[in-house]
């Protein structure tokens, strides 16, 4: 584990909640125009069908320095603002850059039937599969925020049984290592519950009204806990019964990531105000894996000046530019 001194924000941006909230503040977005104009929409068809959408934006030069694809948290999208802000960072430094939505994020309810649940590790990775193929004899780097930090871990992971040589270095930012703990922690803080209820409230809604002959999630939307949805939603649609069992199946801790196949960072805060640091303090990992733990940075901020310049944009340019092509 890395105790990295290298971010130490101002002290009227230290707190986890400002760090968090400026995290996705549309203003720090408002800067990203070229990457964003610059995107060529792909739907990803994986080999059960599944489509997912993504956005792909090759620079003046394609694959001059490498190709990083993006990967949300939950309820996020390829819009929001740390995936543009980082996208843009990197794009400017020459990297070709590929923002994915996971299923159901976004406007991408209507490309499939069936609903998003975190379980649905395989669709991603063929997606990504598909995605190293664009980076044309360069290298290729994947970089998750929140919920996609749980899903890079992951790629990072089945590469050790399945290949996608392209992949040269994974990074996880604030990854959910254990969602039953982070939902908990999630329902006792009125803000961010609220937040995240209205955000999953509005995408089941929005999945009804597109397939109203499969839902009717009129009694779930009544629920004022995430839990308590959850609790409800997964034996109607899902092959769960329980949430416990449900989150275990992409919980990441202990010994769960000490295969990792591949360079990987994981960058957290001691301030997290969603994830918890104790998860990441009993990890088992190998040589191939940094853990970096700041003492502040909140939930994917990491702001470090009044500028709102963000550090792991700059980390991640540092990385990927020691592999060169």
């Amino acid at each position: 584990m890395s105790a990295q001194n290298g971010f130490v924000p101002p002290v009227g941006l230290k707190g986890p909640h400002i760090q968090s909230l400026l995290a996705s503040a549309r203003f720090r977005a408002a800067n990203t125009g070229a990457v964003i104009n610059d995107a060529r929409e792909h739907v990803l068809e994986t080999s059960q069908g599944v489509r997912l959408q993504g956005f792909y934006s090759p620079g003046p030069q394609p694959g001059k320095k490498g190709l990083v694809l993006l990967l949300h948290g939950w309820e996020g999208s390829a819009q929001s603002t740390y995936v543009r802000t980082t996208a843009g960072y990197l794009f400017d430094r020459g990297y070709d850059i590929f923002r994915l939505n996971l299923r159901d994020h976004g406007q991408s309810h209507h490309l499939n039937k069936g609903l998003f649940f975190g379980t649905l590790f395989d669709e991603v990775f063929e997606a990504v599969q598909q995605v190293a193929k664009l980076a044309a004899n360069v290298s290729f780097f994947v970089a998750g925020f929140s919920l996609g930090g749980n899903y890079a871990l992951r790629i990072a992971r089945e590469l050790a049984r399945r290949s996608i040589p392209e992949i040269s270095h994974v990074v996880a930012v604030s990854p959910v290592l254990d969602p039953g703990r982070a939902t908990d922690v999630v329902d006792r803080t009125v803000l961010y519950r609220y937040y995240f209820l209205k955000k999953w409230k509005k995408s089941l809604a929005c999945k009804q009204q597109l397939y109203p002959d499969l839902y009717d999630f009129s009694g779930v939307l009544a629920h004022n806990t995430i839990l308590g949805l959850t609790a409800d939603l997964l034996p109607r649609c899902s092959p769960f019964d329980k949430p416990a069992d449900y989150f275990r199946t992409y919980t990441l801790t202990g010994k769960a990531l000490e295969n990792i196949a591949v360079a990987t960072t994981i960058i957290t805060s001691k301030d997290d105000p969603i994830i918890p640091v104790q998860d990441f303090y009993g990890l088992r990992l190998n040589d191939l894996t940094d853990l970096i733990v700041h003492a502040h940075g909140g939930h994917n901020g990491f702001i470090q000046n009044y500028r709102l310049n963000v550090w792991y944009e700059k980390a991640m340019a540092e990385i990927f530019a020691g592999y060169g092509n």
